[in-house]
């Protein structure tokens, strides 16, 4: 079979979590240009709505749902909802999540349960609700978690620490070899990707500096640099990859 077809998403579903801005609507670009319907959720509808248009505009099927990924209760709605408009969810791209810059012995209690509550609870919440609704029965699909390559170096990039951050994803990193392993038999692929530093609105708020620097390619992370990993992780071109997590960083993680 061709690359081409392989990689082919022509009538599957994607459902990209946080999908309004940044990483995720990149990933959310190459999905829908290989052929799938998209559904992208956020909290805001304003960036919801510009973002399923910039999508349209490209000739994509794009379904903007308002959810804030932090209120667990509203996931199995949302997931629902865009099962009865677009059918059942062929890939599951985990990409929602925050961040809290603290010093840890300032670290608030509640600044801490935010992040590993959307980081890490919502993601094994829709991913429970998606596999049990689509691809469990079905016996295919594709999920790819967001996880940083702060969850595999445990540093801080940042100019001030993100303790909480930095545990969550390496929670990310741990649940998806777990649940790669336990959905293998399945014919389900779970897989992540770790980015480096890549210029958007969350990392703004916590890079003083110009992180960019320290990637051997002397670059931050670009509006193409996800999409082959993305192509790779949701196609059946990853047939016989899963529990794998790929640094996407310009070559920090290589050094």
């Amino acid at each position: 079979m061709s690359l081409a077809k392989l990689q082919d998403l022509t009538g599957r579903v994607a459902l990209v979590t946080g999908g309004s801005r940044g990483l995720g609507l990149q990933m959310a670009e190459v999905l829908g240009e290989l052929g799938a319907k998209v559904a992208i959720t956020a909290r805001k509808a304003d960036e919801l709505t510009a973002a399923a248009a910039h999508l349209k505009s490209l000739g994509i099927e794009a379904m903007p749902v308002v959810c804030d990924m932090g209120q667990l209760a509203a996931i199995g709605p949302m997931v629902e909802q865009v099962i009865a408009t677009l059918g059942p969810i062929d890939i599951l791209v985990n990409n929602a999540g925050t961040s809290w810059g603290a010093a840890t012995i300032d670290h608030s209690l509640d600044g801490w349960n935010k992040v590993i509550t959307l980081n890490v609870t919502a993601i094994f919440v829709v991913t429970q609700e998606v596999g049990r609704r689509c691809m469990v029965p079905r016996r295919s699909g594709k999920v790819i978690n967001i996880a940083s390559i702060q969850g595999l170096t445990g540093t801080y990039p940042e100019s001030v620490p993100t303790l909480a951050y930095n545990a969550s994803k390496g929670a990310v990193v741990n649940m998806t070899r777990t649940l790669a392993n336990e959905w293998a038999p399945l014919g389900i692929n779970v897989n992540a990707i770790a980015p480096g530093y890549f210029p958007t609105k969350m990392t703004a708020q916590l890079n003083e500096d110009n992180t960019s620097d320290m990637a051997p390619m002397k670059r931050g992370g670009g509006p193409e640099d996800l999409k082959g990993v993305t192509a790779l992780f949701a196609s059946d071109a990853c047939a016989f990859i899963t529990g794998q997590t790929l640094a996407v960083d310009g070559g920090v993680t290589a050094v």
